[in-house]
């Protein structure tokens, strides 16, 4: 599956628990992640959900547990649109932070790799986000 936004191949299909699925492109069951610009895709049929989804593919510096991980990048995914989309990324970070993960840090270290492109300006956006959870 490419990516819709750069056209990569390199993504990570995952099915997303029922608590995500509202905060995913059309609702969707499963997404497909790409690994170069962080663009959330919904895919046609459902990941193996006994699979756990390899993050590291990301990057170093991003989460490896799903807990952690989903949100975060769902959260970077609707952060193209703050205003529509503020009550879903709080409520998402918040879901990262609470399992254990700094999400401003590790937006801060996704910024700070040079092999990832996001598709979001989150060199722009993390002074938002940052407003949005304090």
């Amino acid at each position: 599956m490419a990516c819709s936004a750069c056209g990569s191949d390199a993504t990570i299909a995952l099915s997303l628990s029922a608590e995500y699925r509202d905060y995913a492109p059309s609702n969707a069951t499963a997404i497909g992640v790409c690994t170069r610009c962080l663009t959330v895709d919904p895919i046609g049929s459902d990941a193996d959900p006994t699979i756990e989804p390899d993050f590291s593919r990301i990057s170093d510096a991003f989460p490896t547990r799903s807990e952690r991980a989903v949100p975060l990048l769902l959260a970077i995914d609707l952060s193209s649109s703050l205003a529509t989309n503020r009550s879903a990324i709080e409520s998402l970070l918040e879901d990262v932070e609470r399992a254990g993960t700094d999400p401003l840090l590790a937006i801060d270290r996704l910024l700070a790799d040079p092999t990832l492109e996001p598709a979001v300006d989150l060199e722009r956006r993390r002074h938002q986000l940052e407003q949005l959870l304090y």
